[in-house]
């Protein structure tokens, strides 16, 4: 099999990448990066699922070392973006990040950021009464403590995807869109696997990586692998200011279960923190957000905002997240020279620019001692990680 930018076998390549959201799409680039000959395959448009429809909020805010060191990588790498990508823009915009805790979460936070300033993810604790200061249109009831990420802000998920894939491609990668994998089919030791595409073309690879989202489980089954991965479908609902003053940074409200981002074009979105329903078929669900969602979200917001009352709906949407039983992302061999990076249980956005580093050292043999704890045997062994806050694990 060539490698190298010329003479490639267009019927097979050193590693595919199945799954062109931004997982795949960072994965893809870090190996390219790398010089390795890589071909990543998605069965639509690039970001064209749950990545295209994600918040896109950036931010280190993690209990988890390893994550909170991959999410401040993440951070670097969209600040140089343009540099790093050819001239591209991922349309990142810094905001500074608040996140508001009960009572119960004091010591906690207090740790965390303590943790995260040490690593340059400066974080600042406020009481109740700093709160009050520095955030008067807050409201303090029910909270016990405060952070704030300087650093934090939202990124357009489209453009980062688009961004890392064509640089990727330009560095050698080669790009299949609208091209679907039906079968795959494990190479016995020194043998390569077969990935069949939709169009009958057969792909002989050396390693394959899954980042498929709520497909990925589907996928491992084929190499005799069941992963601990469940699919929930989950809401965003997108507001007008209605006359009041922009809240012009992101934030999370830990104890109502919401967080929230305004929006380049103007307005704000939010969405849960909590888990919501599983589905079963990622491409039967309902799409569109419902009346009650919407209320749901509005009611919170104004609670802890008060001068929000006038917010106006302007719609909204529902996706997918992949989940695994911890809540953290799930990374690892799966059969011999087949992986995984999947699970991320809607915070995978703002992971993905640095992790798909570890992702592409990992895959090509010379993994970060750090990873092994997102193993996919973790469960079976009964070593879940323990990240986040109370119901609110999407923080990490």
């Amino acid at each position: 099999m060539a490698v190298g930018l010329a003479g490639r076998d267009p019927s097979g390549a050193e590693v595919v990448v199945i799954g062109g959201g931004v997982h795949g799409a960072a994965a893809a680039f870090h190996l390219a990066e790398r010089g390795v000959d890589v071909l990543l395959v998605e069965r639509d448009e690039l970001a064209g699922g749950p990545t295209g429809r994600s918040s896109a909020i950036c931010r280190a805010y993690y209990t988890n070392p390893f994550l909170a060191r991959v999410a401040r990588e993440s951070l670097d790498l969209l600040g140089s973006f343009s540099e790093r990508m050819g001239g591209r823009d991922a349309g990142h915009v810094i905001t500074g990040g608040l996140f508001l805790h009960g009572p119960e979460d004091v010591s906690a936070v207090t740790e965390a950021a303590r943790a995260l300033t040490a690593i340059g993810t400066t974080t600042d604790v406020l009481d109740v009464a700093a709160l009050s200061d520095a955030f008067p249109r807050f409201s303090p009831d029910g909270l016990g403590i405060a952070a704030h990420e300087h650093g934090a802000g939202y990124a357009d998920p489209v453009a980062t995807t688009v961004g890392l894939a064509h640089r990727a491609r330009e560095l050698g990668a080669r790009l299949r869109q609208y091209t679907a994998v039906t079968r795959l089919e494990e190479g016995r030791g020194e043998r390569p696997h077969r990935v069949t595409l939709s169009d009958g073309v057969v792909i002989e690879a050396q390693r394959i990586l899954l980042a498929a989202g709520p497909w990925t489980g589907a996928l491992a089954r084929h190499v005799g692998a069941e992963l601990p991965l469940t699919i929930e479908r989950h809401f965003v609902a997108t507001f007008a200011w209605g006359g009041a003053t922009a809240v012009p940074h992101v934030f999370a409200d830990v104890t109502q279960g919401y967080y929230a981002k305004p929006e380049a074009s103007g307005g704000f979105l939010c969405g849960p923190l909590t888990p919501e329903p599983e589905i079963d078929d990622p491409e039967a669900f309902e799409q569109r957000i419902l009346d009650a969602e919407v209320e749901h979200l509005a009611a919170g917001i104004v609670r802890r905002v008060p001068d929000l009352e006038r917010i106006a709906p302007r719609g909204g949407w529902a996706s997918l997240y992949d989940v695994s039983p911890d809540w953290q992302p799930v990374i690892g061999e799966i059969a011999p020279r087949v992986f995984v990076d999947a699970g991320t249980s809607g915070h995978g956005f703002k992971l993905a620019p640095g992790l798909g580093r570890e992702v592409a050292a990992l895959v090509m043999g010379s993994p970060d001692p750090g990873l092994s704890d997102f193993a996919p045997g973790r469960f079976a062994a009964d070593a879940p990680l323990t990240a986040g806050y109370g119901q609110s694990r999407i923080l990490g």
